[in-house]
């Protein structure tokens, strides 16, 4: 099944071809040769993002997509072992047949199938956020989330969960990797480091169109509802901090359960709802809540309400519905039917986070994990 996926990793090629560039000088001054006529895909990271893809472009192309699906494959499969574990009260044979299944189940999950699609590296950041957030060691937890974020600055959102739960050395040793991270690229290229963070860094657009369907953040839905870019104005500001006081509740809710890995969700959805651009591709964190809801601590009308919600949105594709409907990626202005199935991912994600903050379950002990906790305390 995995040879069908990723059949042209238009994404894997940009970070294969381009991250070489970043010890040449013009890391965002080239394109993919492999771009869409109607968009040129530049490397989008930081300058750490290039030098952690360096190791890749050691290998041939065809081994390079080989290598990275089966690492995407194996994130993947740990990311349900680990959320499985979470819930399982003990484990058992039977809950490791289950996560193979499951894992079968989400490879055609449309985020995680796009990610297998375009090359993306969505499953692998999921994997070490997840991993850097279960551990009890704080640097270990703290740099792991700090050079992720060095990597992609979605991740960096995860530091509100280190401080939701009190973990302040974390927190620390996050922001500490983080601006090592940042100062690795100063020290590689100066010039180069400097753009990005002071100019492109600003600049959604050299990511892709706003509007498109693809782009499933508050932003992106708001521009299609509104016909035009709404930016940093006050539609956006409105909508960001409701977005933000949601996910706040869901998160205290969770801490106080026992659930700490529905926080680590709760913190993640904020992050897609907030950036820019989220691609549809970006929404695997759907993966480990559908096994939750399945198997996790919820009042059952909302287990139920989210899982009718959900599934057919991540299991049919209704972004590829959007896409074949709307003029053009660049064309922001559309019928309003379209502008409302372009508000699937984000509307969902706030209806779990309010599901979450009134209806996760009691408080409990967390599960015993080897070498591994959830930690909801100081560290």
């Amino acid at each position: 099944m995995v040879t069908g996926f990723g059949s042209e990793s238009i994404d894997l090629y940009v970070y294969w071809s381009l991250a070489p560039h970043v010890l040449d000088g013009d890391l965002y001054q080239v394109t993919s040769a492999h771009s869409p006529p109607d968009f040129p895909l530049p490397f989008t990271y930081p300058p750490f993002g290039a030098l952690a893809f360096l190791p890749m472009t050691w290998l041939f192309w065809g081994a390079a997509q080989w290598t990275f699906r089966a690492l995407s494959v194996l994130c993947l499969y740990w990311l349900v072992r680990v959320t499985l574990r979470s819930t399982a009260p003990a484990w058992t044979p039977v809950w490791a047949r289950r996560a193979f299944l499951w894992t079968a189940l989400l490879l055609w999950m449309m985020p995680v199938f796009h990610t297998f699609e375009f090359g993306q590296v969505n499953l692998l950041l999921a994997a070490c956020t997840l991993a850097a957030l279960l551990t009890r060691r704080s640097h270990v937890a703290g740099a792991g989330i700090g050079l992720t974020a060095g990597v992609k600055l979605v991740p960096a959102i995860s530091g509100l969960y280190l401080l939701a739960t009190r973990r302040w050395s974390a927190a620390a040793w996050s922001a500490t990797a983080f601006l090592a991270s940042v100062g690795l690229g100063f020290l590689v290229d100066f010039q180069q480091a400097e753009r990005y963070w002071f100019t492109l860094m600003g600049d959604p657009s050299r990511v892709g169109p706003i509007a498109t369907a693809h782009n499933q953040s508050l932003r992106g839905a708001l521009s299609r509802s509104l016909g035009h870019d709404v930016q940093l104005t006050w539609p956006w500001l409105v909508a960001a901090a409701l977005s933000v006081v949601v996910a706040l509740f869901a998160l205290r809710a969770a801490v106080r359960a026992g659930e700490p890995l529905v926080g680590v969700l709760s913190v993640q959805f904020l992050g897609l709802l907030l950036s820019p651009i989220s691609w549809d591709h970006h929404w695997v964190w759907v993966a480990p809540l559908l096994i939750w809801l399945v198997h996790g601590r919820l009042v059952t009308w909302a287990r139920v309400t989210l899982l009718v919600s959900w599934c057919p949105v991540v299991f049919y594709d209704v972004i590829a519905f959007q896409l074949r409907r709307q003029p053009t990626i660049w064309t922001i202005s559309r019928p309003g039917w379209l502008s409302a199935v372009g508000w699937a991912y984000p509307a969902l994600a706030l209806v779990t986070l309010v599901l979450v903050a009134v209806a996760v379950g009691k408080p409990r002990a967390l599960p015993v994990l080897p070498k591994r906790v959830l930690v909801t305390q100081n560290s």
